[in-house]
């Protein structure tokens, strides 16, 4: 084999591996009590609807619209934390709520630039 293609089959692995550890945090895919087959199936398979749909989400997000300047794009970790607050458990100040992520993703964005700034600083 040559060296590309393992590098390319290692890096899919990464991905799959990636994708796998998001479901689990976000869609719940390993909070299954495995006792038979058919009920282990309907929740794997819900868990990766709930995946799917957060990832659709953030993609149609990402190429509708562009984050504003100072701002890190909608991640699948923020559709979660949104869908779940104003869809889910709706709550009364839906306002106080879009302010919260607003604010959480700047800071995000703030401290990536930093990290890059400081990382591009160490390299000689």
């Amino acid at each position: 084999m040559p060296l590309s293609t393992l590098v390319r089959v290692a890096g899919r692995r990464w991905t799959v591996e990636e994708t796998f550890q998001s479901g689990k945090g976000l869609a719940g895919l390993d909070e299954h009590q495995v006792r038979r087959w058919t009920s282990w199936h309907r929740w794997v398979t819900l868990a990766m609807l709930a995946h799917a749909f957060l990832a659709a989400a953030t993609a149609a997000e990402r190429a509708q619209d562009p984050a504003p300047d100072g701002l890190i794009p909608l991640t699948c970790n923020e559709i979660q934390r949104l869908f779940t607050t104003l869809v889910v458990r709706p709550v009364l100040d839906v306002a106080h709520r879009l302010h919260w992520s607003i604010w959480r993703r700047r800071h995000q964005a703030r401290a990536r630039a930093s990290h890059y700034h400081r990382q591009a600083t160490l390299q000689p």
